[in-house]
């Protein structure tokens, strides 16, 4: 009989009391031994929780087709040729029976989508590559057994949604979207509302009730037993529903993160969280609690800055940012992205870039055929909420097309994302530079599927095979970035960063190894115009380390001189990673 943590119980029994209270407390713990003993998942390991080398591929799982195989059959072919030993782990967005939502309209969180194979095919791409799966709890399908129970008033499902009076003052509600927040619904009982955050086909579960927790509690271990090596929470912010507040980012929704975080330490210690909260800031980072949340969390301030830069030459915005990031407490980093299957959101630009700004960033985006979807203020008045478009395509000049230099501003926002401190998480479409995909969008109604076409096998193939094309040149210096950092300590995600004090239009870093044996400065050139950087600009900050040569360039892999009165040139677009050893 498995024997379980009394530290970890001690401190689920305590956050179970602050949000259910002392008497059901104790029925509650047994439930959770009961619900342990299913699951045969202990298998503490002393090996680093991460390193230089890691990183997350996100993928729909029929992202890659051919006729007569399961996607996920064509899927892991695709990988295992092209990308074994290079992407470390593979997140597999949603491929449960779902009925709408890009797959988070889920039916039934335990199975796979006939149309996309079986569990067998997910736990074989496990074993060439680490898994991210969703768990999906803020809502599941109108179409689910579940809700199907709540309609025909089966017990206990019939408990699982949040009834509300549709009189009720909901306006302090954090909205993300327009539309109805509540949704009517027949019933033995009548005429019911539900709530419906994101929309009248995803349902929001009740997590004030125990059992709610107790499931996904169950789907969370379940999704680990079949491989799982990161649970991503959806859209965990808004969990918790109390009305009269704003509904988002709640104590009981962070008391939820950490008590499954506490499961995960005490019966999958090596399975990691990553919170889905698309919040400014601070109350962003916020998921990182005192070091007992989340491990890990998104950046999703990157993609908007980067744009931003790279649209105005300015890097004024983004360095001050990076500058402002916390130290992280161990067993806590960073997920850098700048694309993925959602849009790329404006929210968490609030307070970091002026509103004159954002505007001209909407503006850019427009002119290169992406799309902007709205949300509700404070005032419910409609504010830009998130841009629509591939990221590739939203890096082109309409004024001054030039392939060369689209491809080379594509790859500089990327080359940033991969020397920043944390987990680079690279999007599918990104690493095969997708184009917009406007016949999505009139086929589903629905902006965000201007970046979520899939490819043709074969087509995709060819297209990776023809050095010219746009797709290959992308690829494979994607693949070598990656390879190169994946070599060098000085990028774990545990090291330190430092943001130098270049001149704007310049994005400068200091990478360190956590033992101090490798340094790599980072330099970008984010402007259409050619730049001279003095040694002595860059050397001014870096008067810890080495000031004397060679440096060797990572990237073009040459020798760099250092020398007094020399200088560094940056063409538009370029990226140099300095490599340097400290003590010389």
């Amino acid at each position: 009989m498995r024997v379980l943590s009394l530290h970890h119980m001690e401190r689920i029994r305590a956050r179970i009391e602050r949000l259910y209270g002392k008497a059901r407390a104790p029925r509650l713990m047994e439930r959770l031994c009961l619900l342990a003993a299913r699951y045969n998942l202990n298998g503490k390991t002393t090996e680093p929780t991460w390193d230089e080398g890691d990183n997350i591929l996100i993928t729909y799982a029929d992202m890659v087709q051919a006729e007569d195989d399961p996607p996920l059959t064509v899927l892991r072919r695709f990988l295992k040729a092209n990308l074994q030993g290079t992407i470390r782990n593979v997140h597999l967005l949603p491929f449960f029976p779902c009925s709408s939502g890009d797959g988070y309209a889920v039916v039934d969180h335990r199975d796979v989508s006939k149309a996309l194979g079986t569990w067998d095919h997910v736990r074989g791409i496990g074993e060439d590559f680490g898994l991210v799966f969703d768990l999906v709890s803020n809502h599941v399908s109108s179409k689910s057994l579940w809700f199907r129970y709540f309609q025909s008033g089966v017990a206990p499902a019939r408990e699982y949604f949040i009834e509300m009076d549709p009189e009720t003052d909901l306006s302090a509600v954090d909205r993300p979207h327009r539309g109805p927040l509540l949704a009517a619904v027949q019933t033995p009982q009548g005429e019911k509302w539900v709530w419906t955050t994101f929309s009248a086909d995803q349902v929001d579960c009740n997590f004030a009730n125990p059992d709610v927790l107790f499931e996904f509690m169950d789907i969370l271990l379940f999704y680990v037993e079949n491989g799982a090596h990161i649970i991503r929470l959806d859209a965990v912010a808004y969990l918790w529903k109390q009305p009269g507040t704003a509904c988002i980012d709640l104590p009981e929704t962070h008391e939820i993160v950490k008590l499954l975080r506490d499961v995960l330490e005490m019966l999958a210690p090596n399975t990691l969280l990553l919170t889905d909260t698309n919040l400014p800031g601070r109350r962003n980072i916020g998921y990182f609690g005192d070091g007992d949340e989340a491990n890990l969390v998104y950046q999703f301030s990157l993609a908007p800055l980067l744009l931003h830069a790279l649209y105005t030459g300015t890097t004024r915005y983004l360095c001050e940012w990076a500058a402002s990031l916390p130290n992280l407490r161990p067993g806590c980093n960073f997920i850098n992205l700048t694309a993925s299957q959602g849009g790329i959101s404006l929210r968490p630009l609030d307070g970091v870039v002026p509103e004159s700004g954002v505007r001209e960033l909407v503006e850019a985006v427009r002119r290169r055929g992406g799309y902007v979807s709205t949300r509700p203020d404070e005032g419910l008045e409609e504010s830009p909420g998130e841009l629509n478009i591939t990221y590739f395509d939203a890096l082109s000049d309409p004024d001054r097309p030039d392939r060369d230099q689209h491809i080379a501003r594509f790859l500089c926002s990327q080359t940033v994302m991969l020397s920043l401190k944390g987990i680079p998480a690279v999007y599918f479409h990104s690493l095969t530079a997708a184009e917009n995909d406007y016949q999505g969008v009139k086929q589903t109604g629905q902006p965000r599927s201007i970046n979520s076409s899939r490819w043709d096998e074969k087509e995709l193939q060819a297209l990776l095979d023809d050095s010219d094309s746009s797709n290959a040149q992308v690829f494979h210096e994607f693949v070598r970035l990656l390879r190169i950092r994946g070599e060098h300590s000085a990028f774990h995600p545990d090291g330190t960063q430092r943001v130098l004090g270049l001149e704007d239009g310049m994005f400068g870093i200091e990478r360190r190894s956590s033992d101090g044996a490798e340094i790599v400065v980072a330099i970008s050139n984010l402007s259409a115009r050619s730049r001279r950087l003095t040694f002595k600009a860059l050397l001014q900050p870096l008067t810890e380390v080495a000031t004397k040569g060679p440096w060797h360039e990572l990237i073009a892999d040459q020798a760099v001189s250092v020398r007094t009165g020399g200088y560094l040139n940056m063409a538009p677009y370029q990226t140099r990673w300095l490599l340097i050893e400290p003590g010389l």
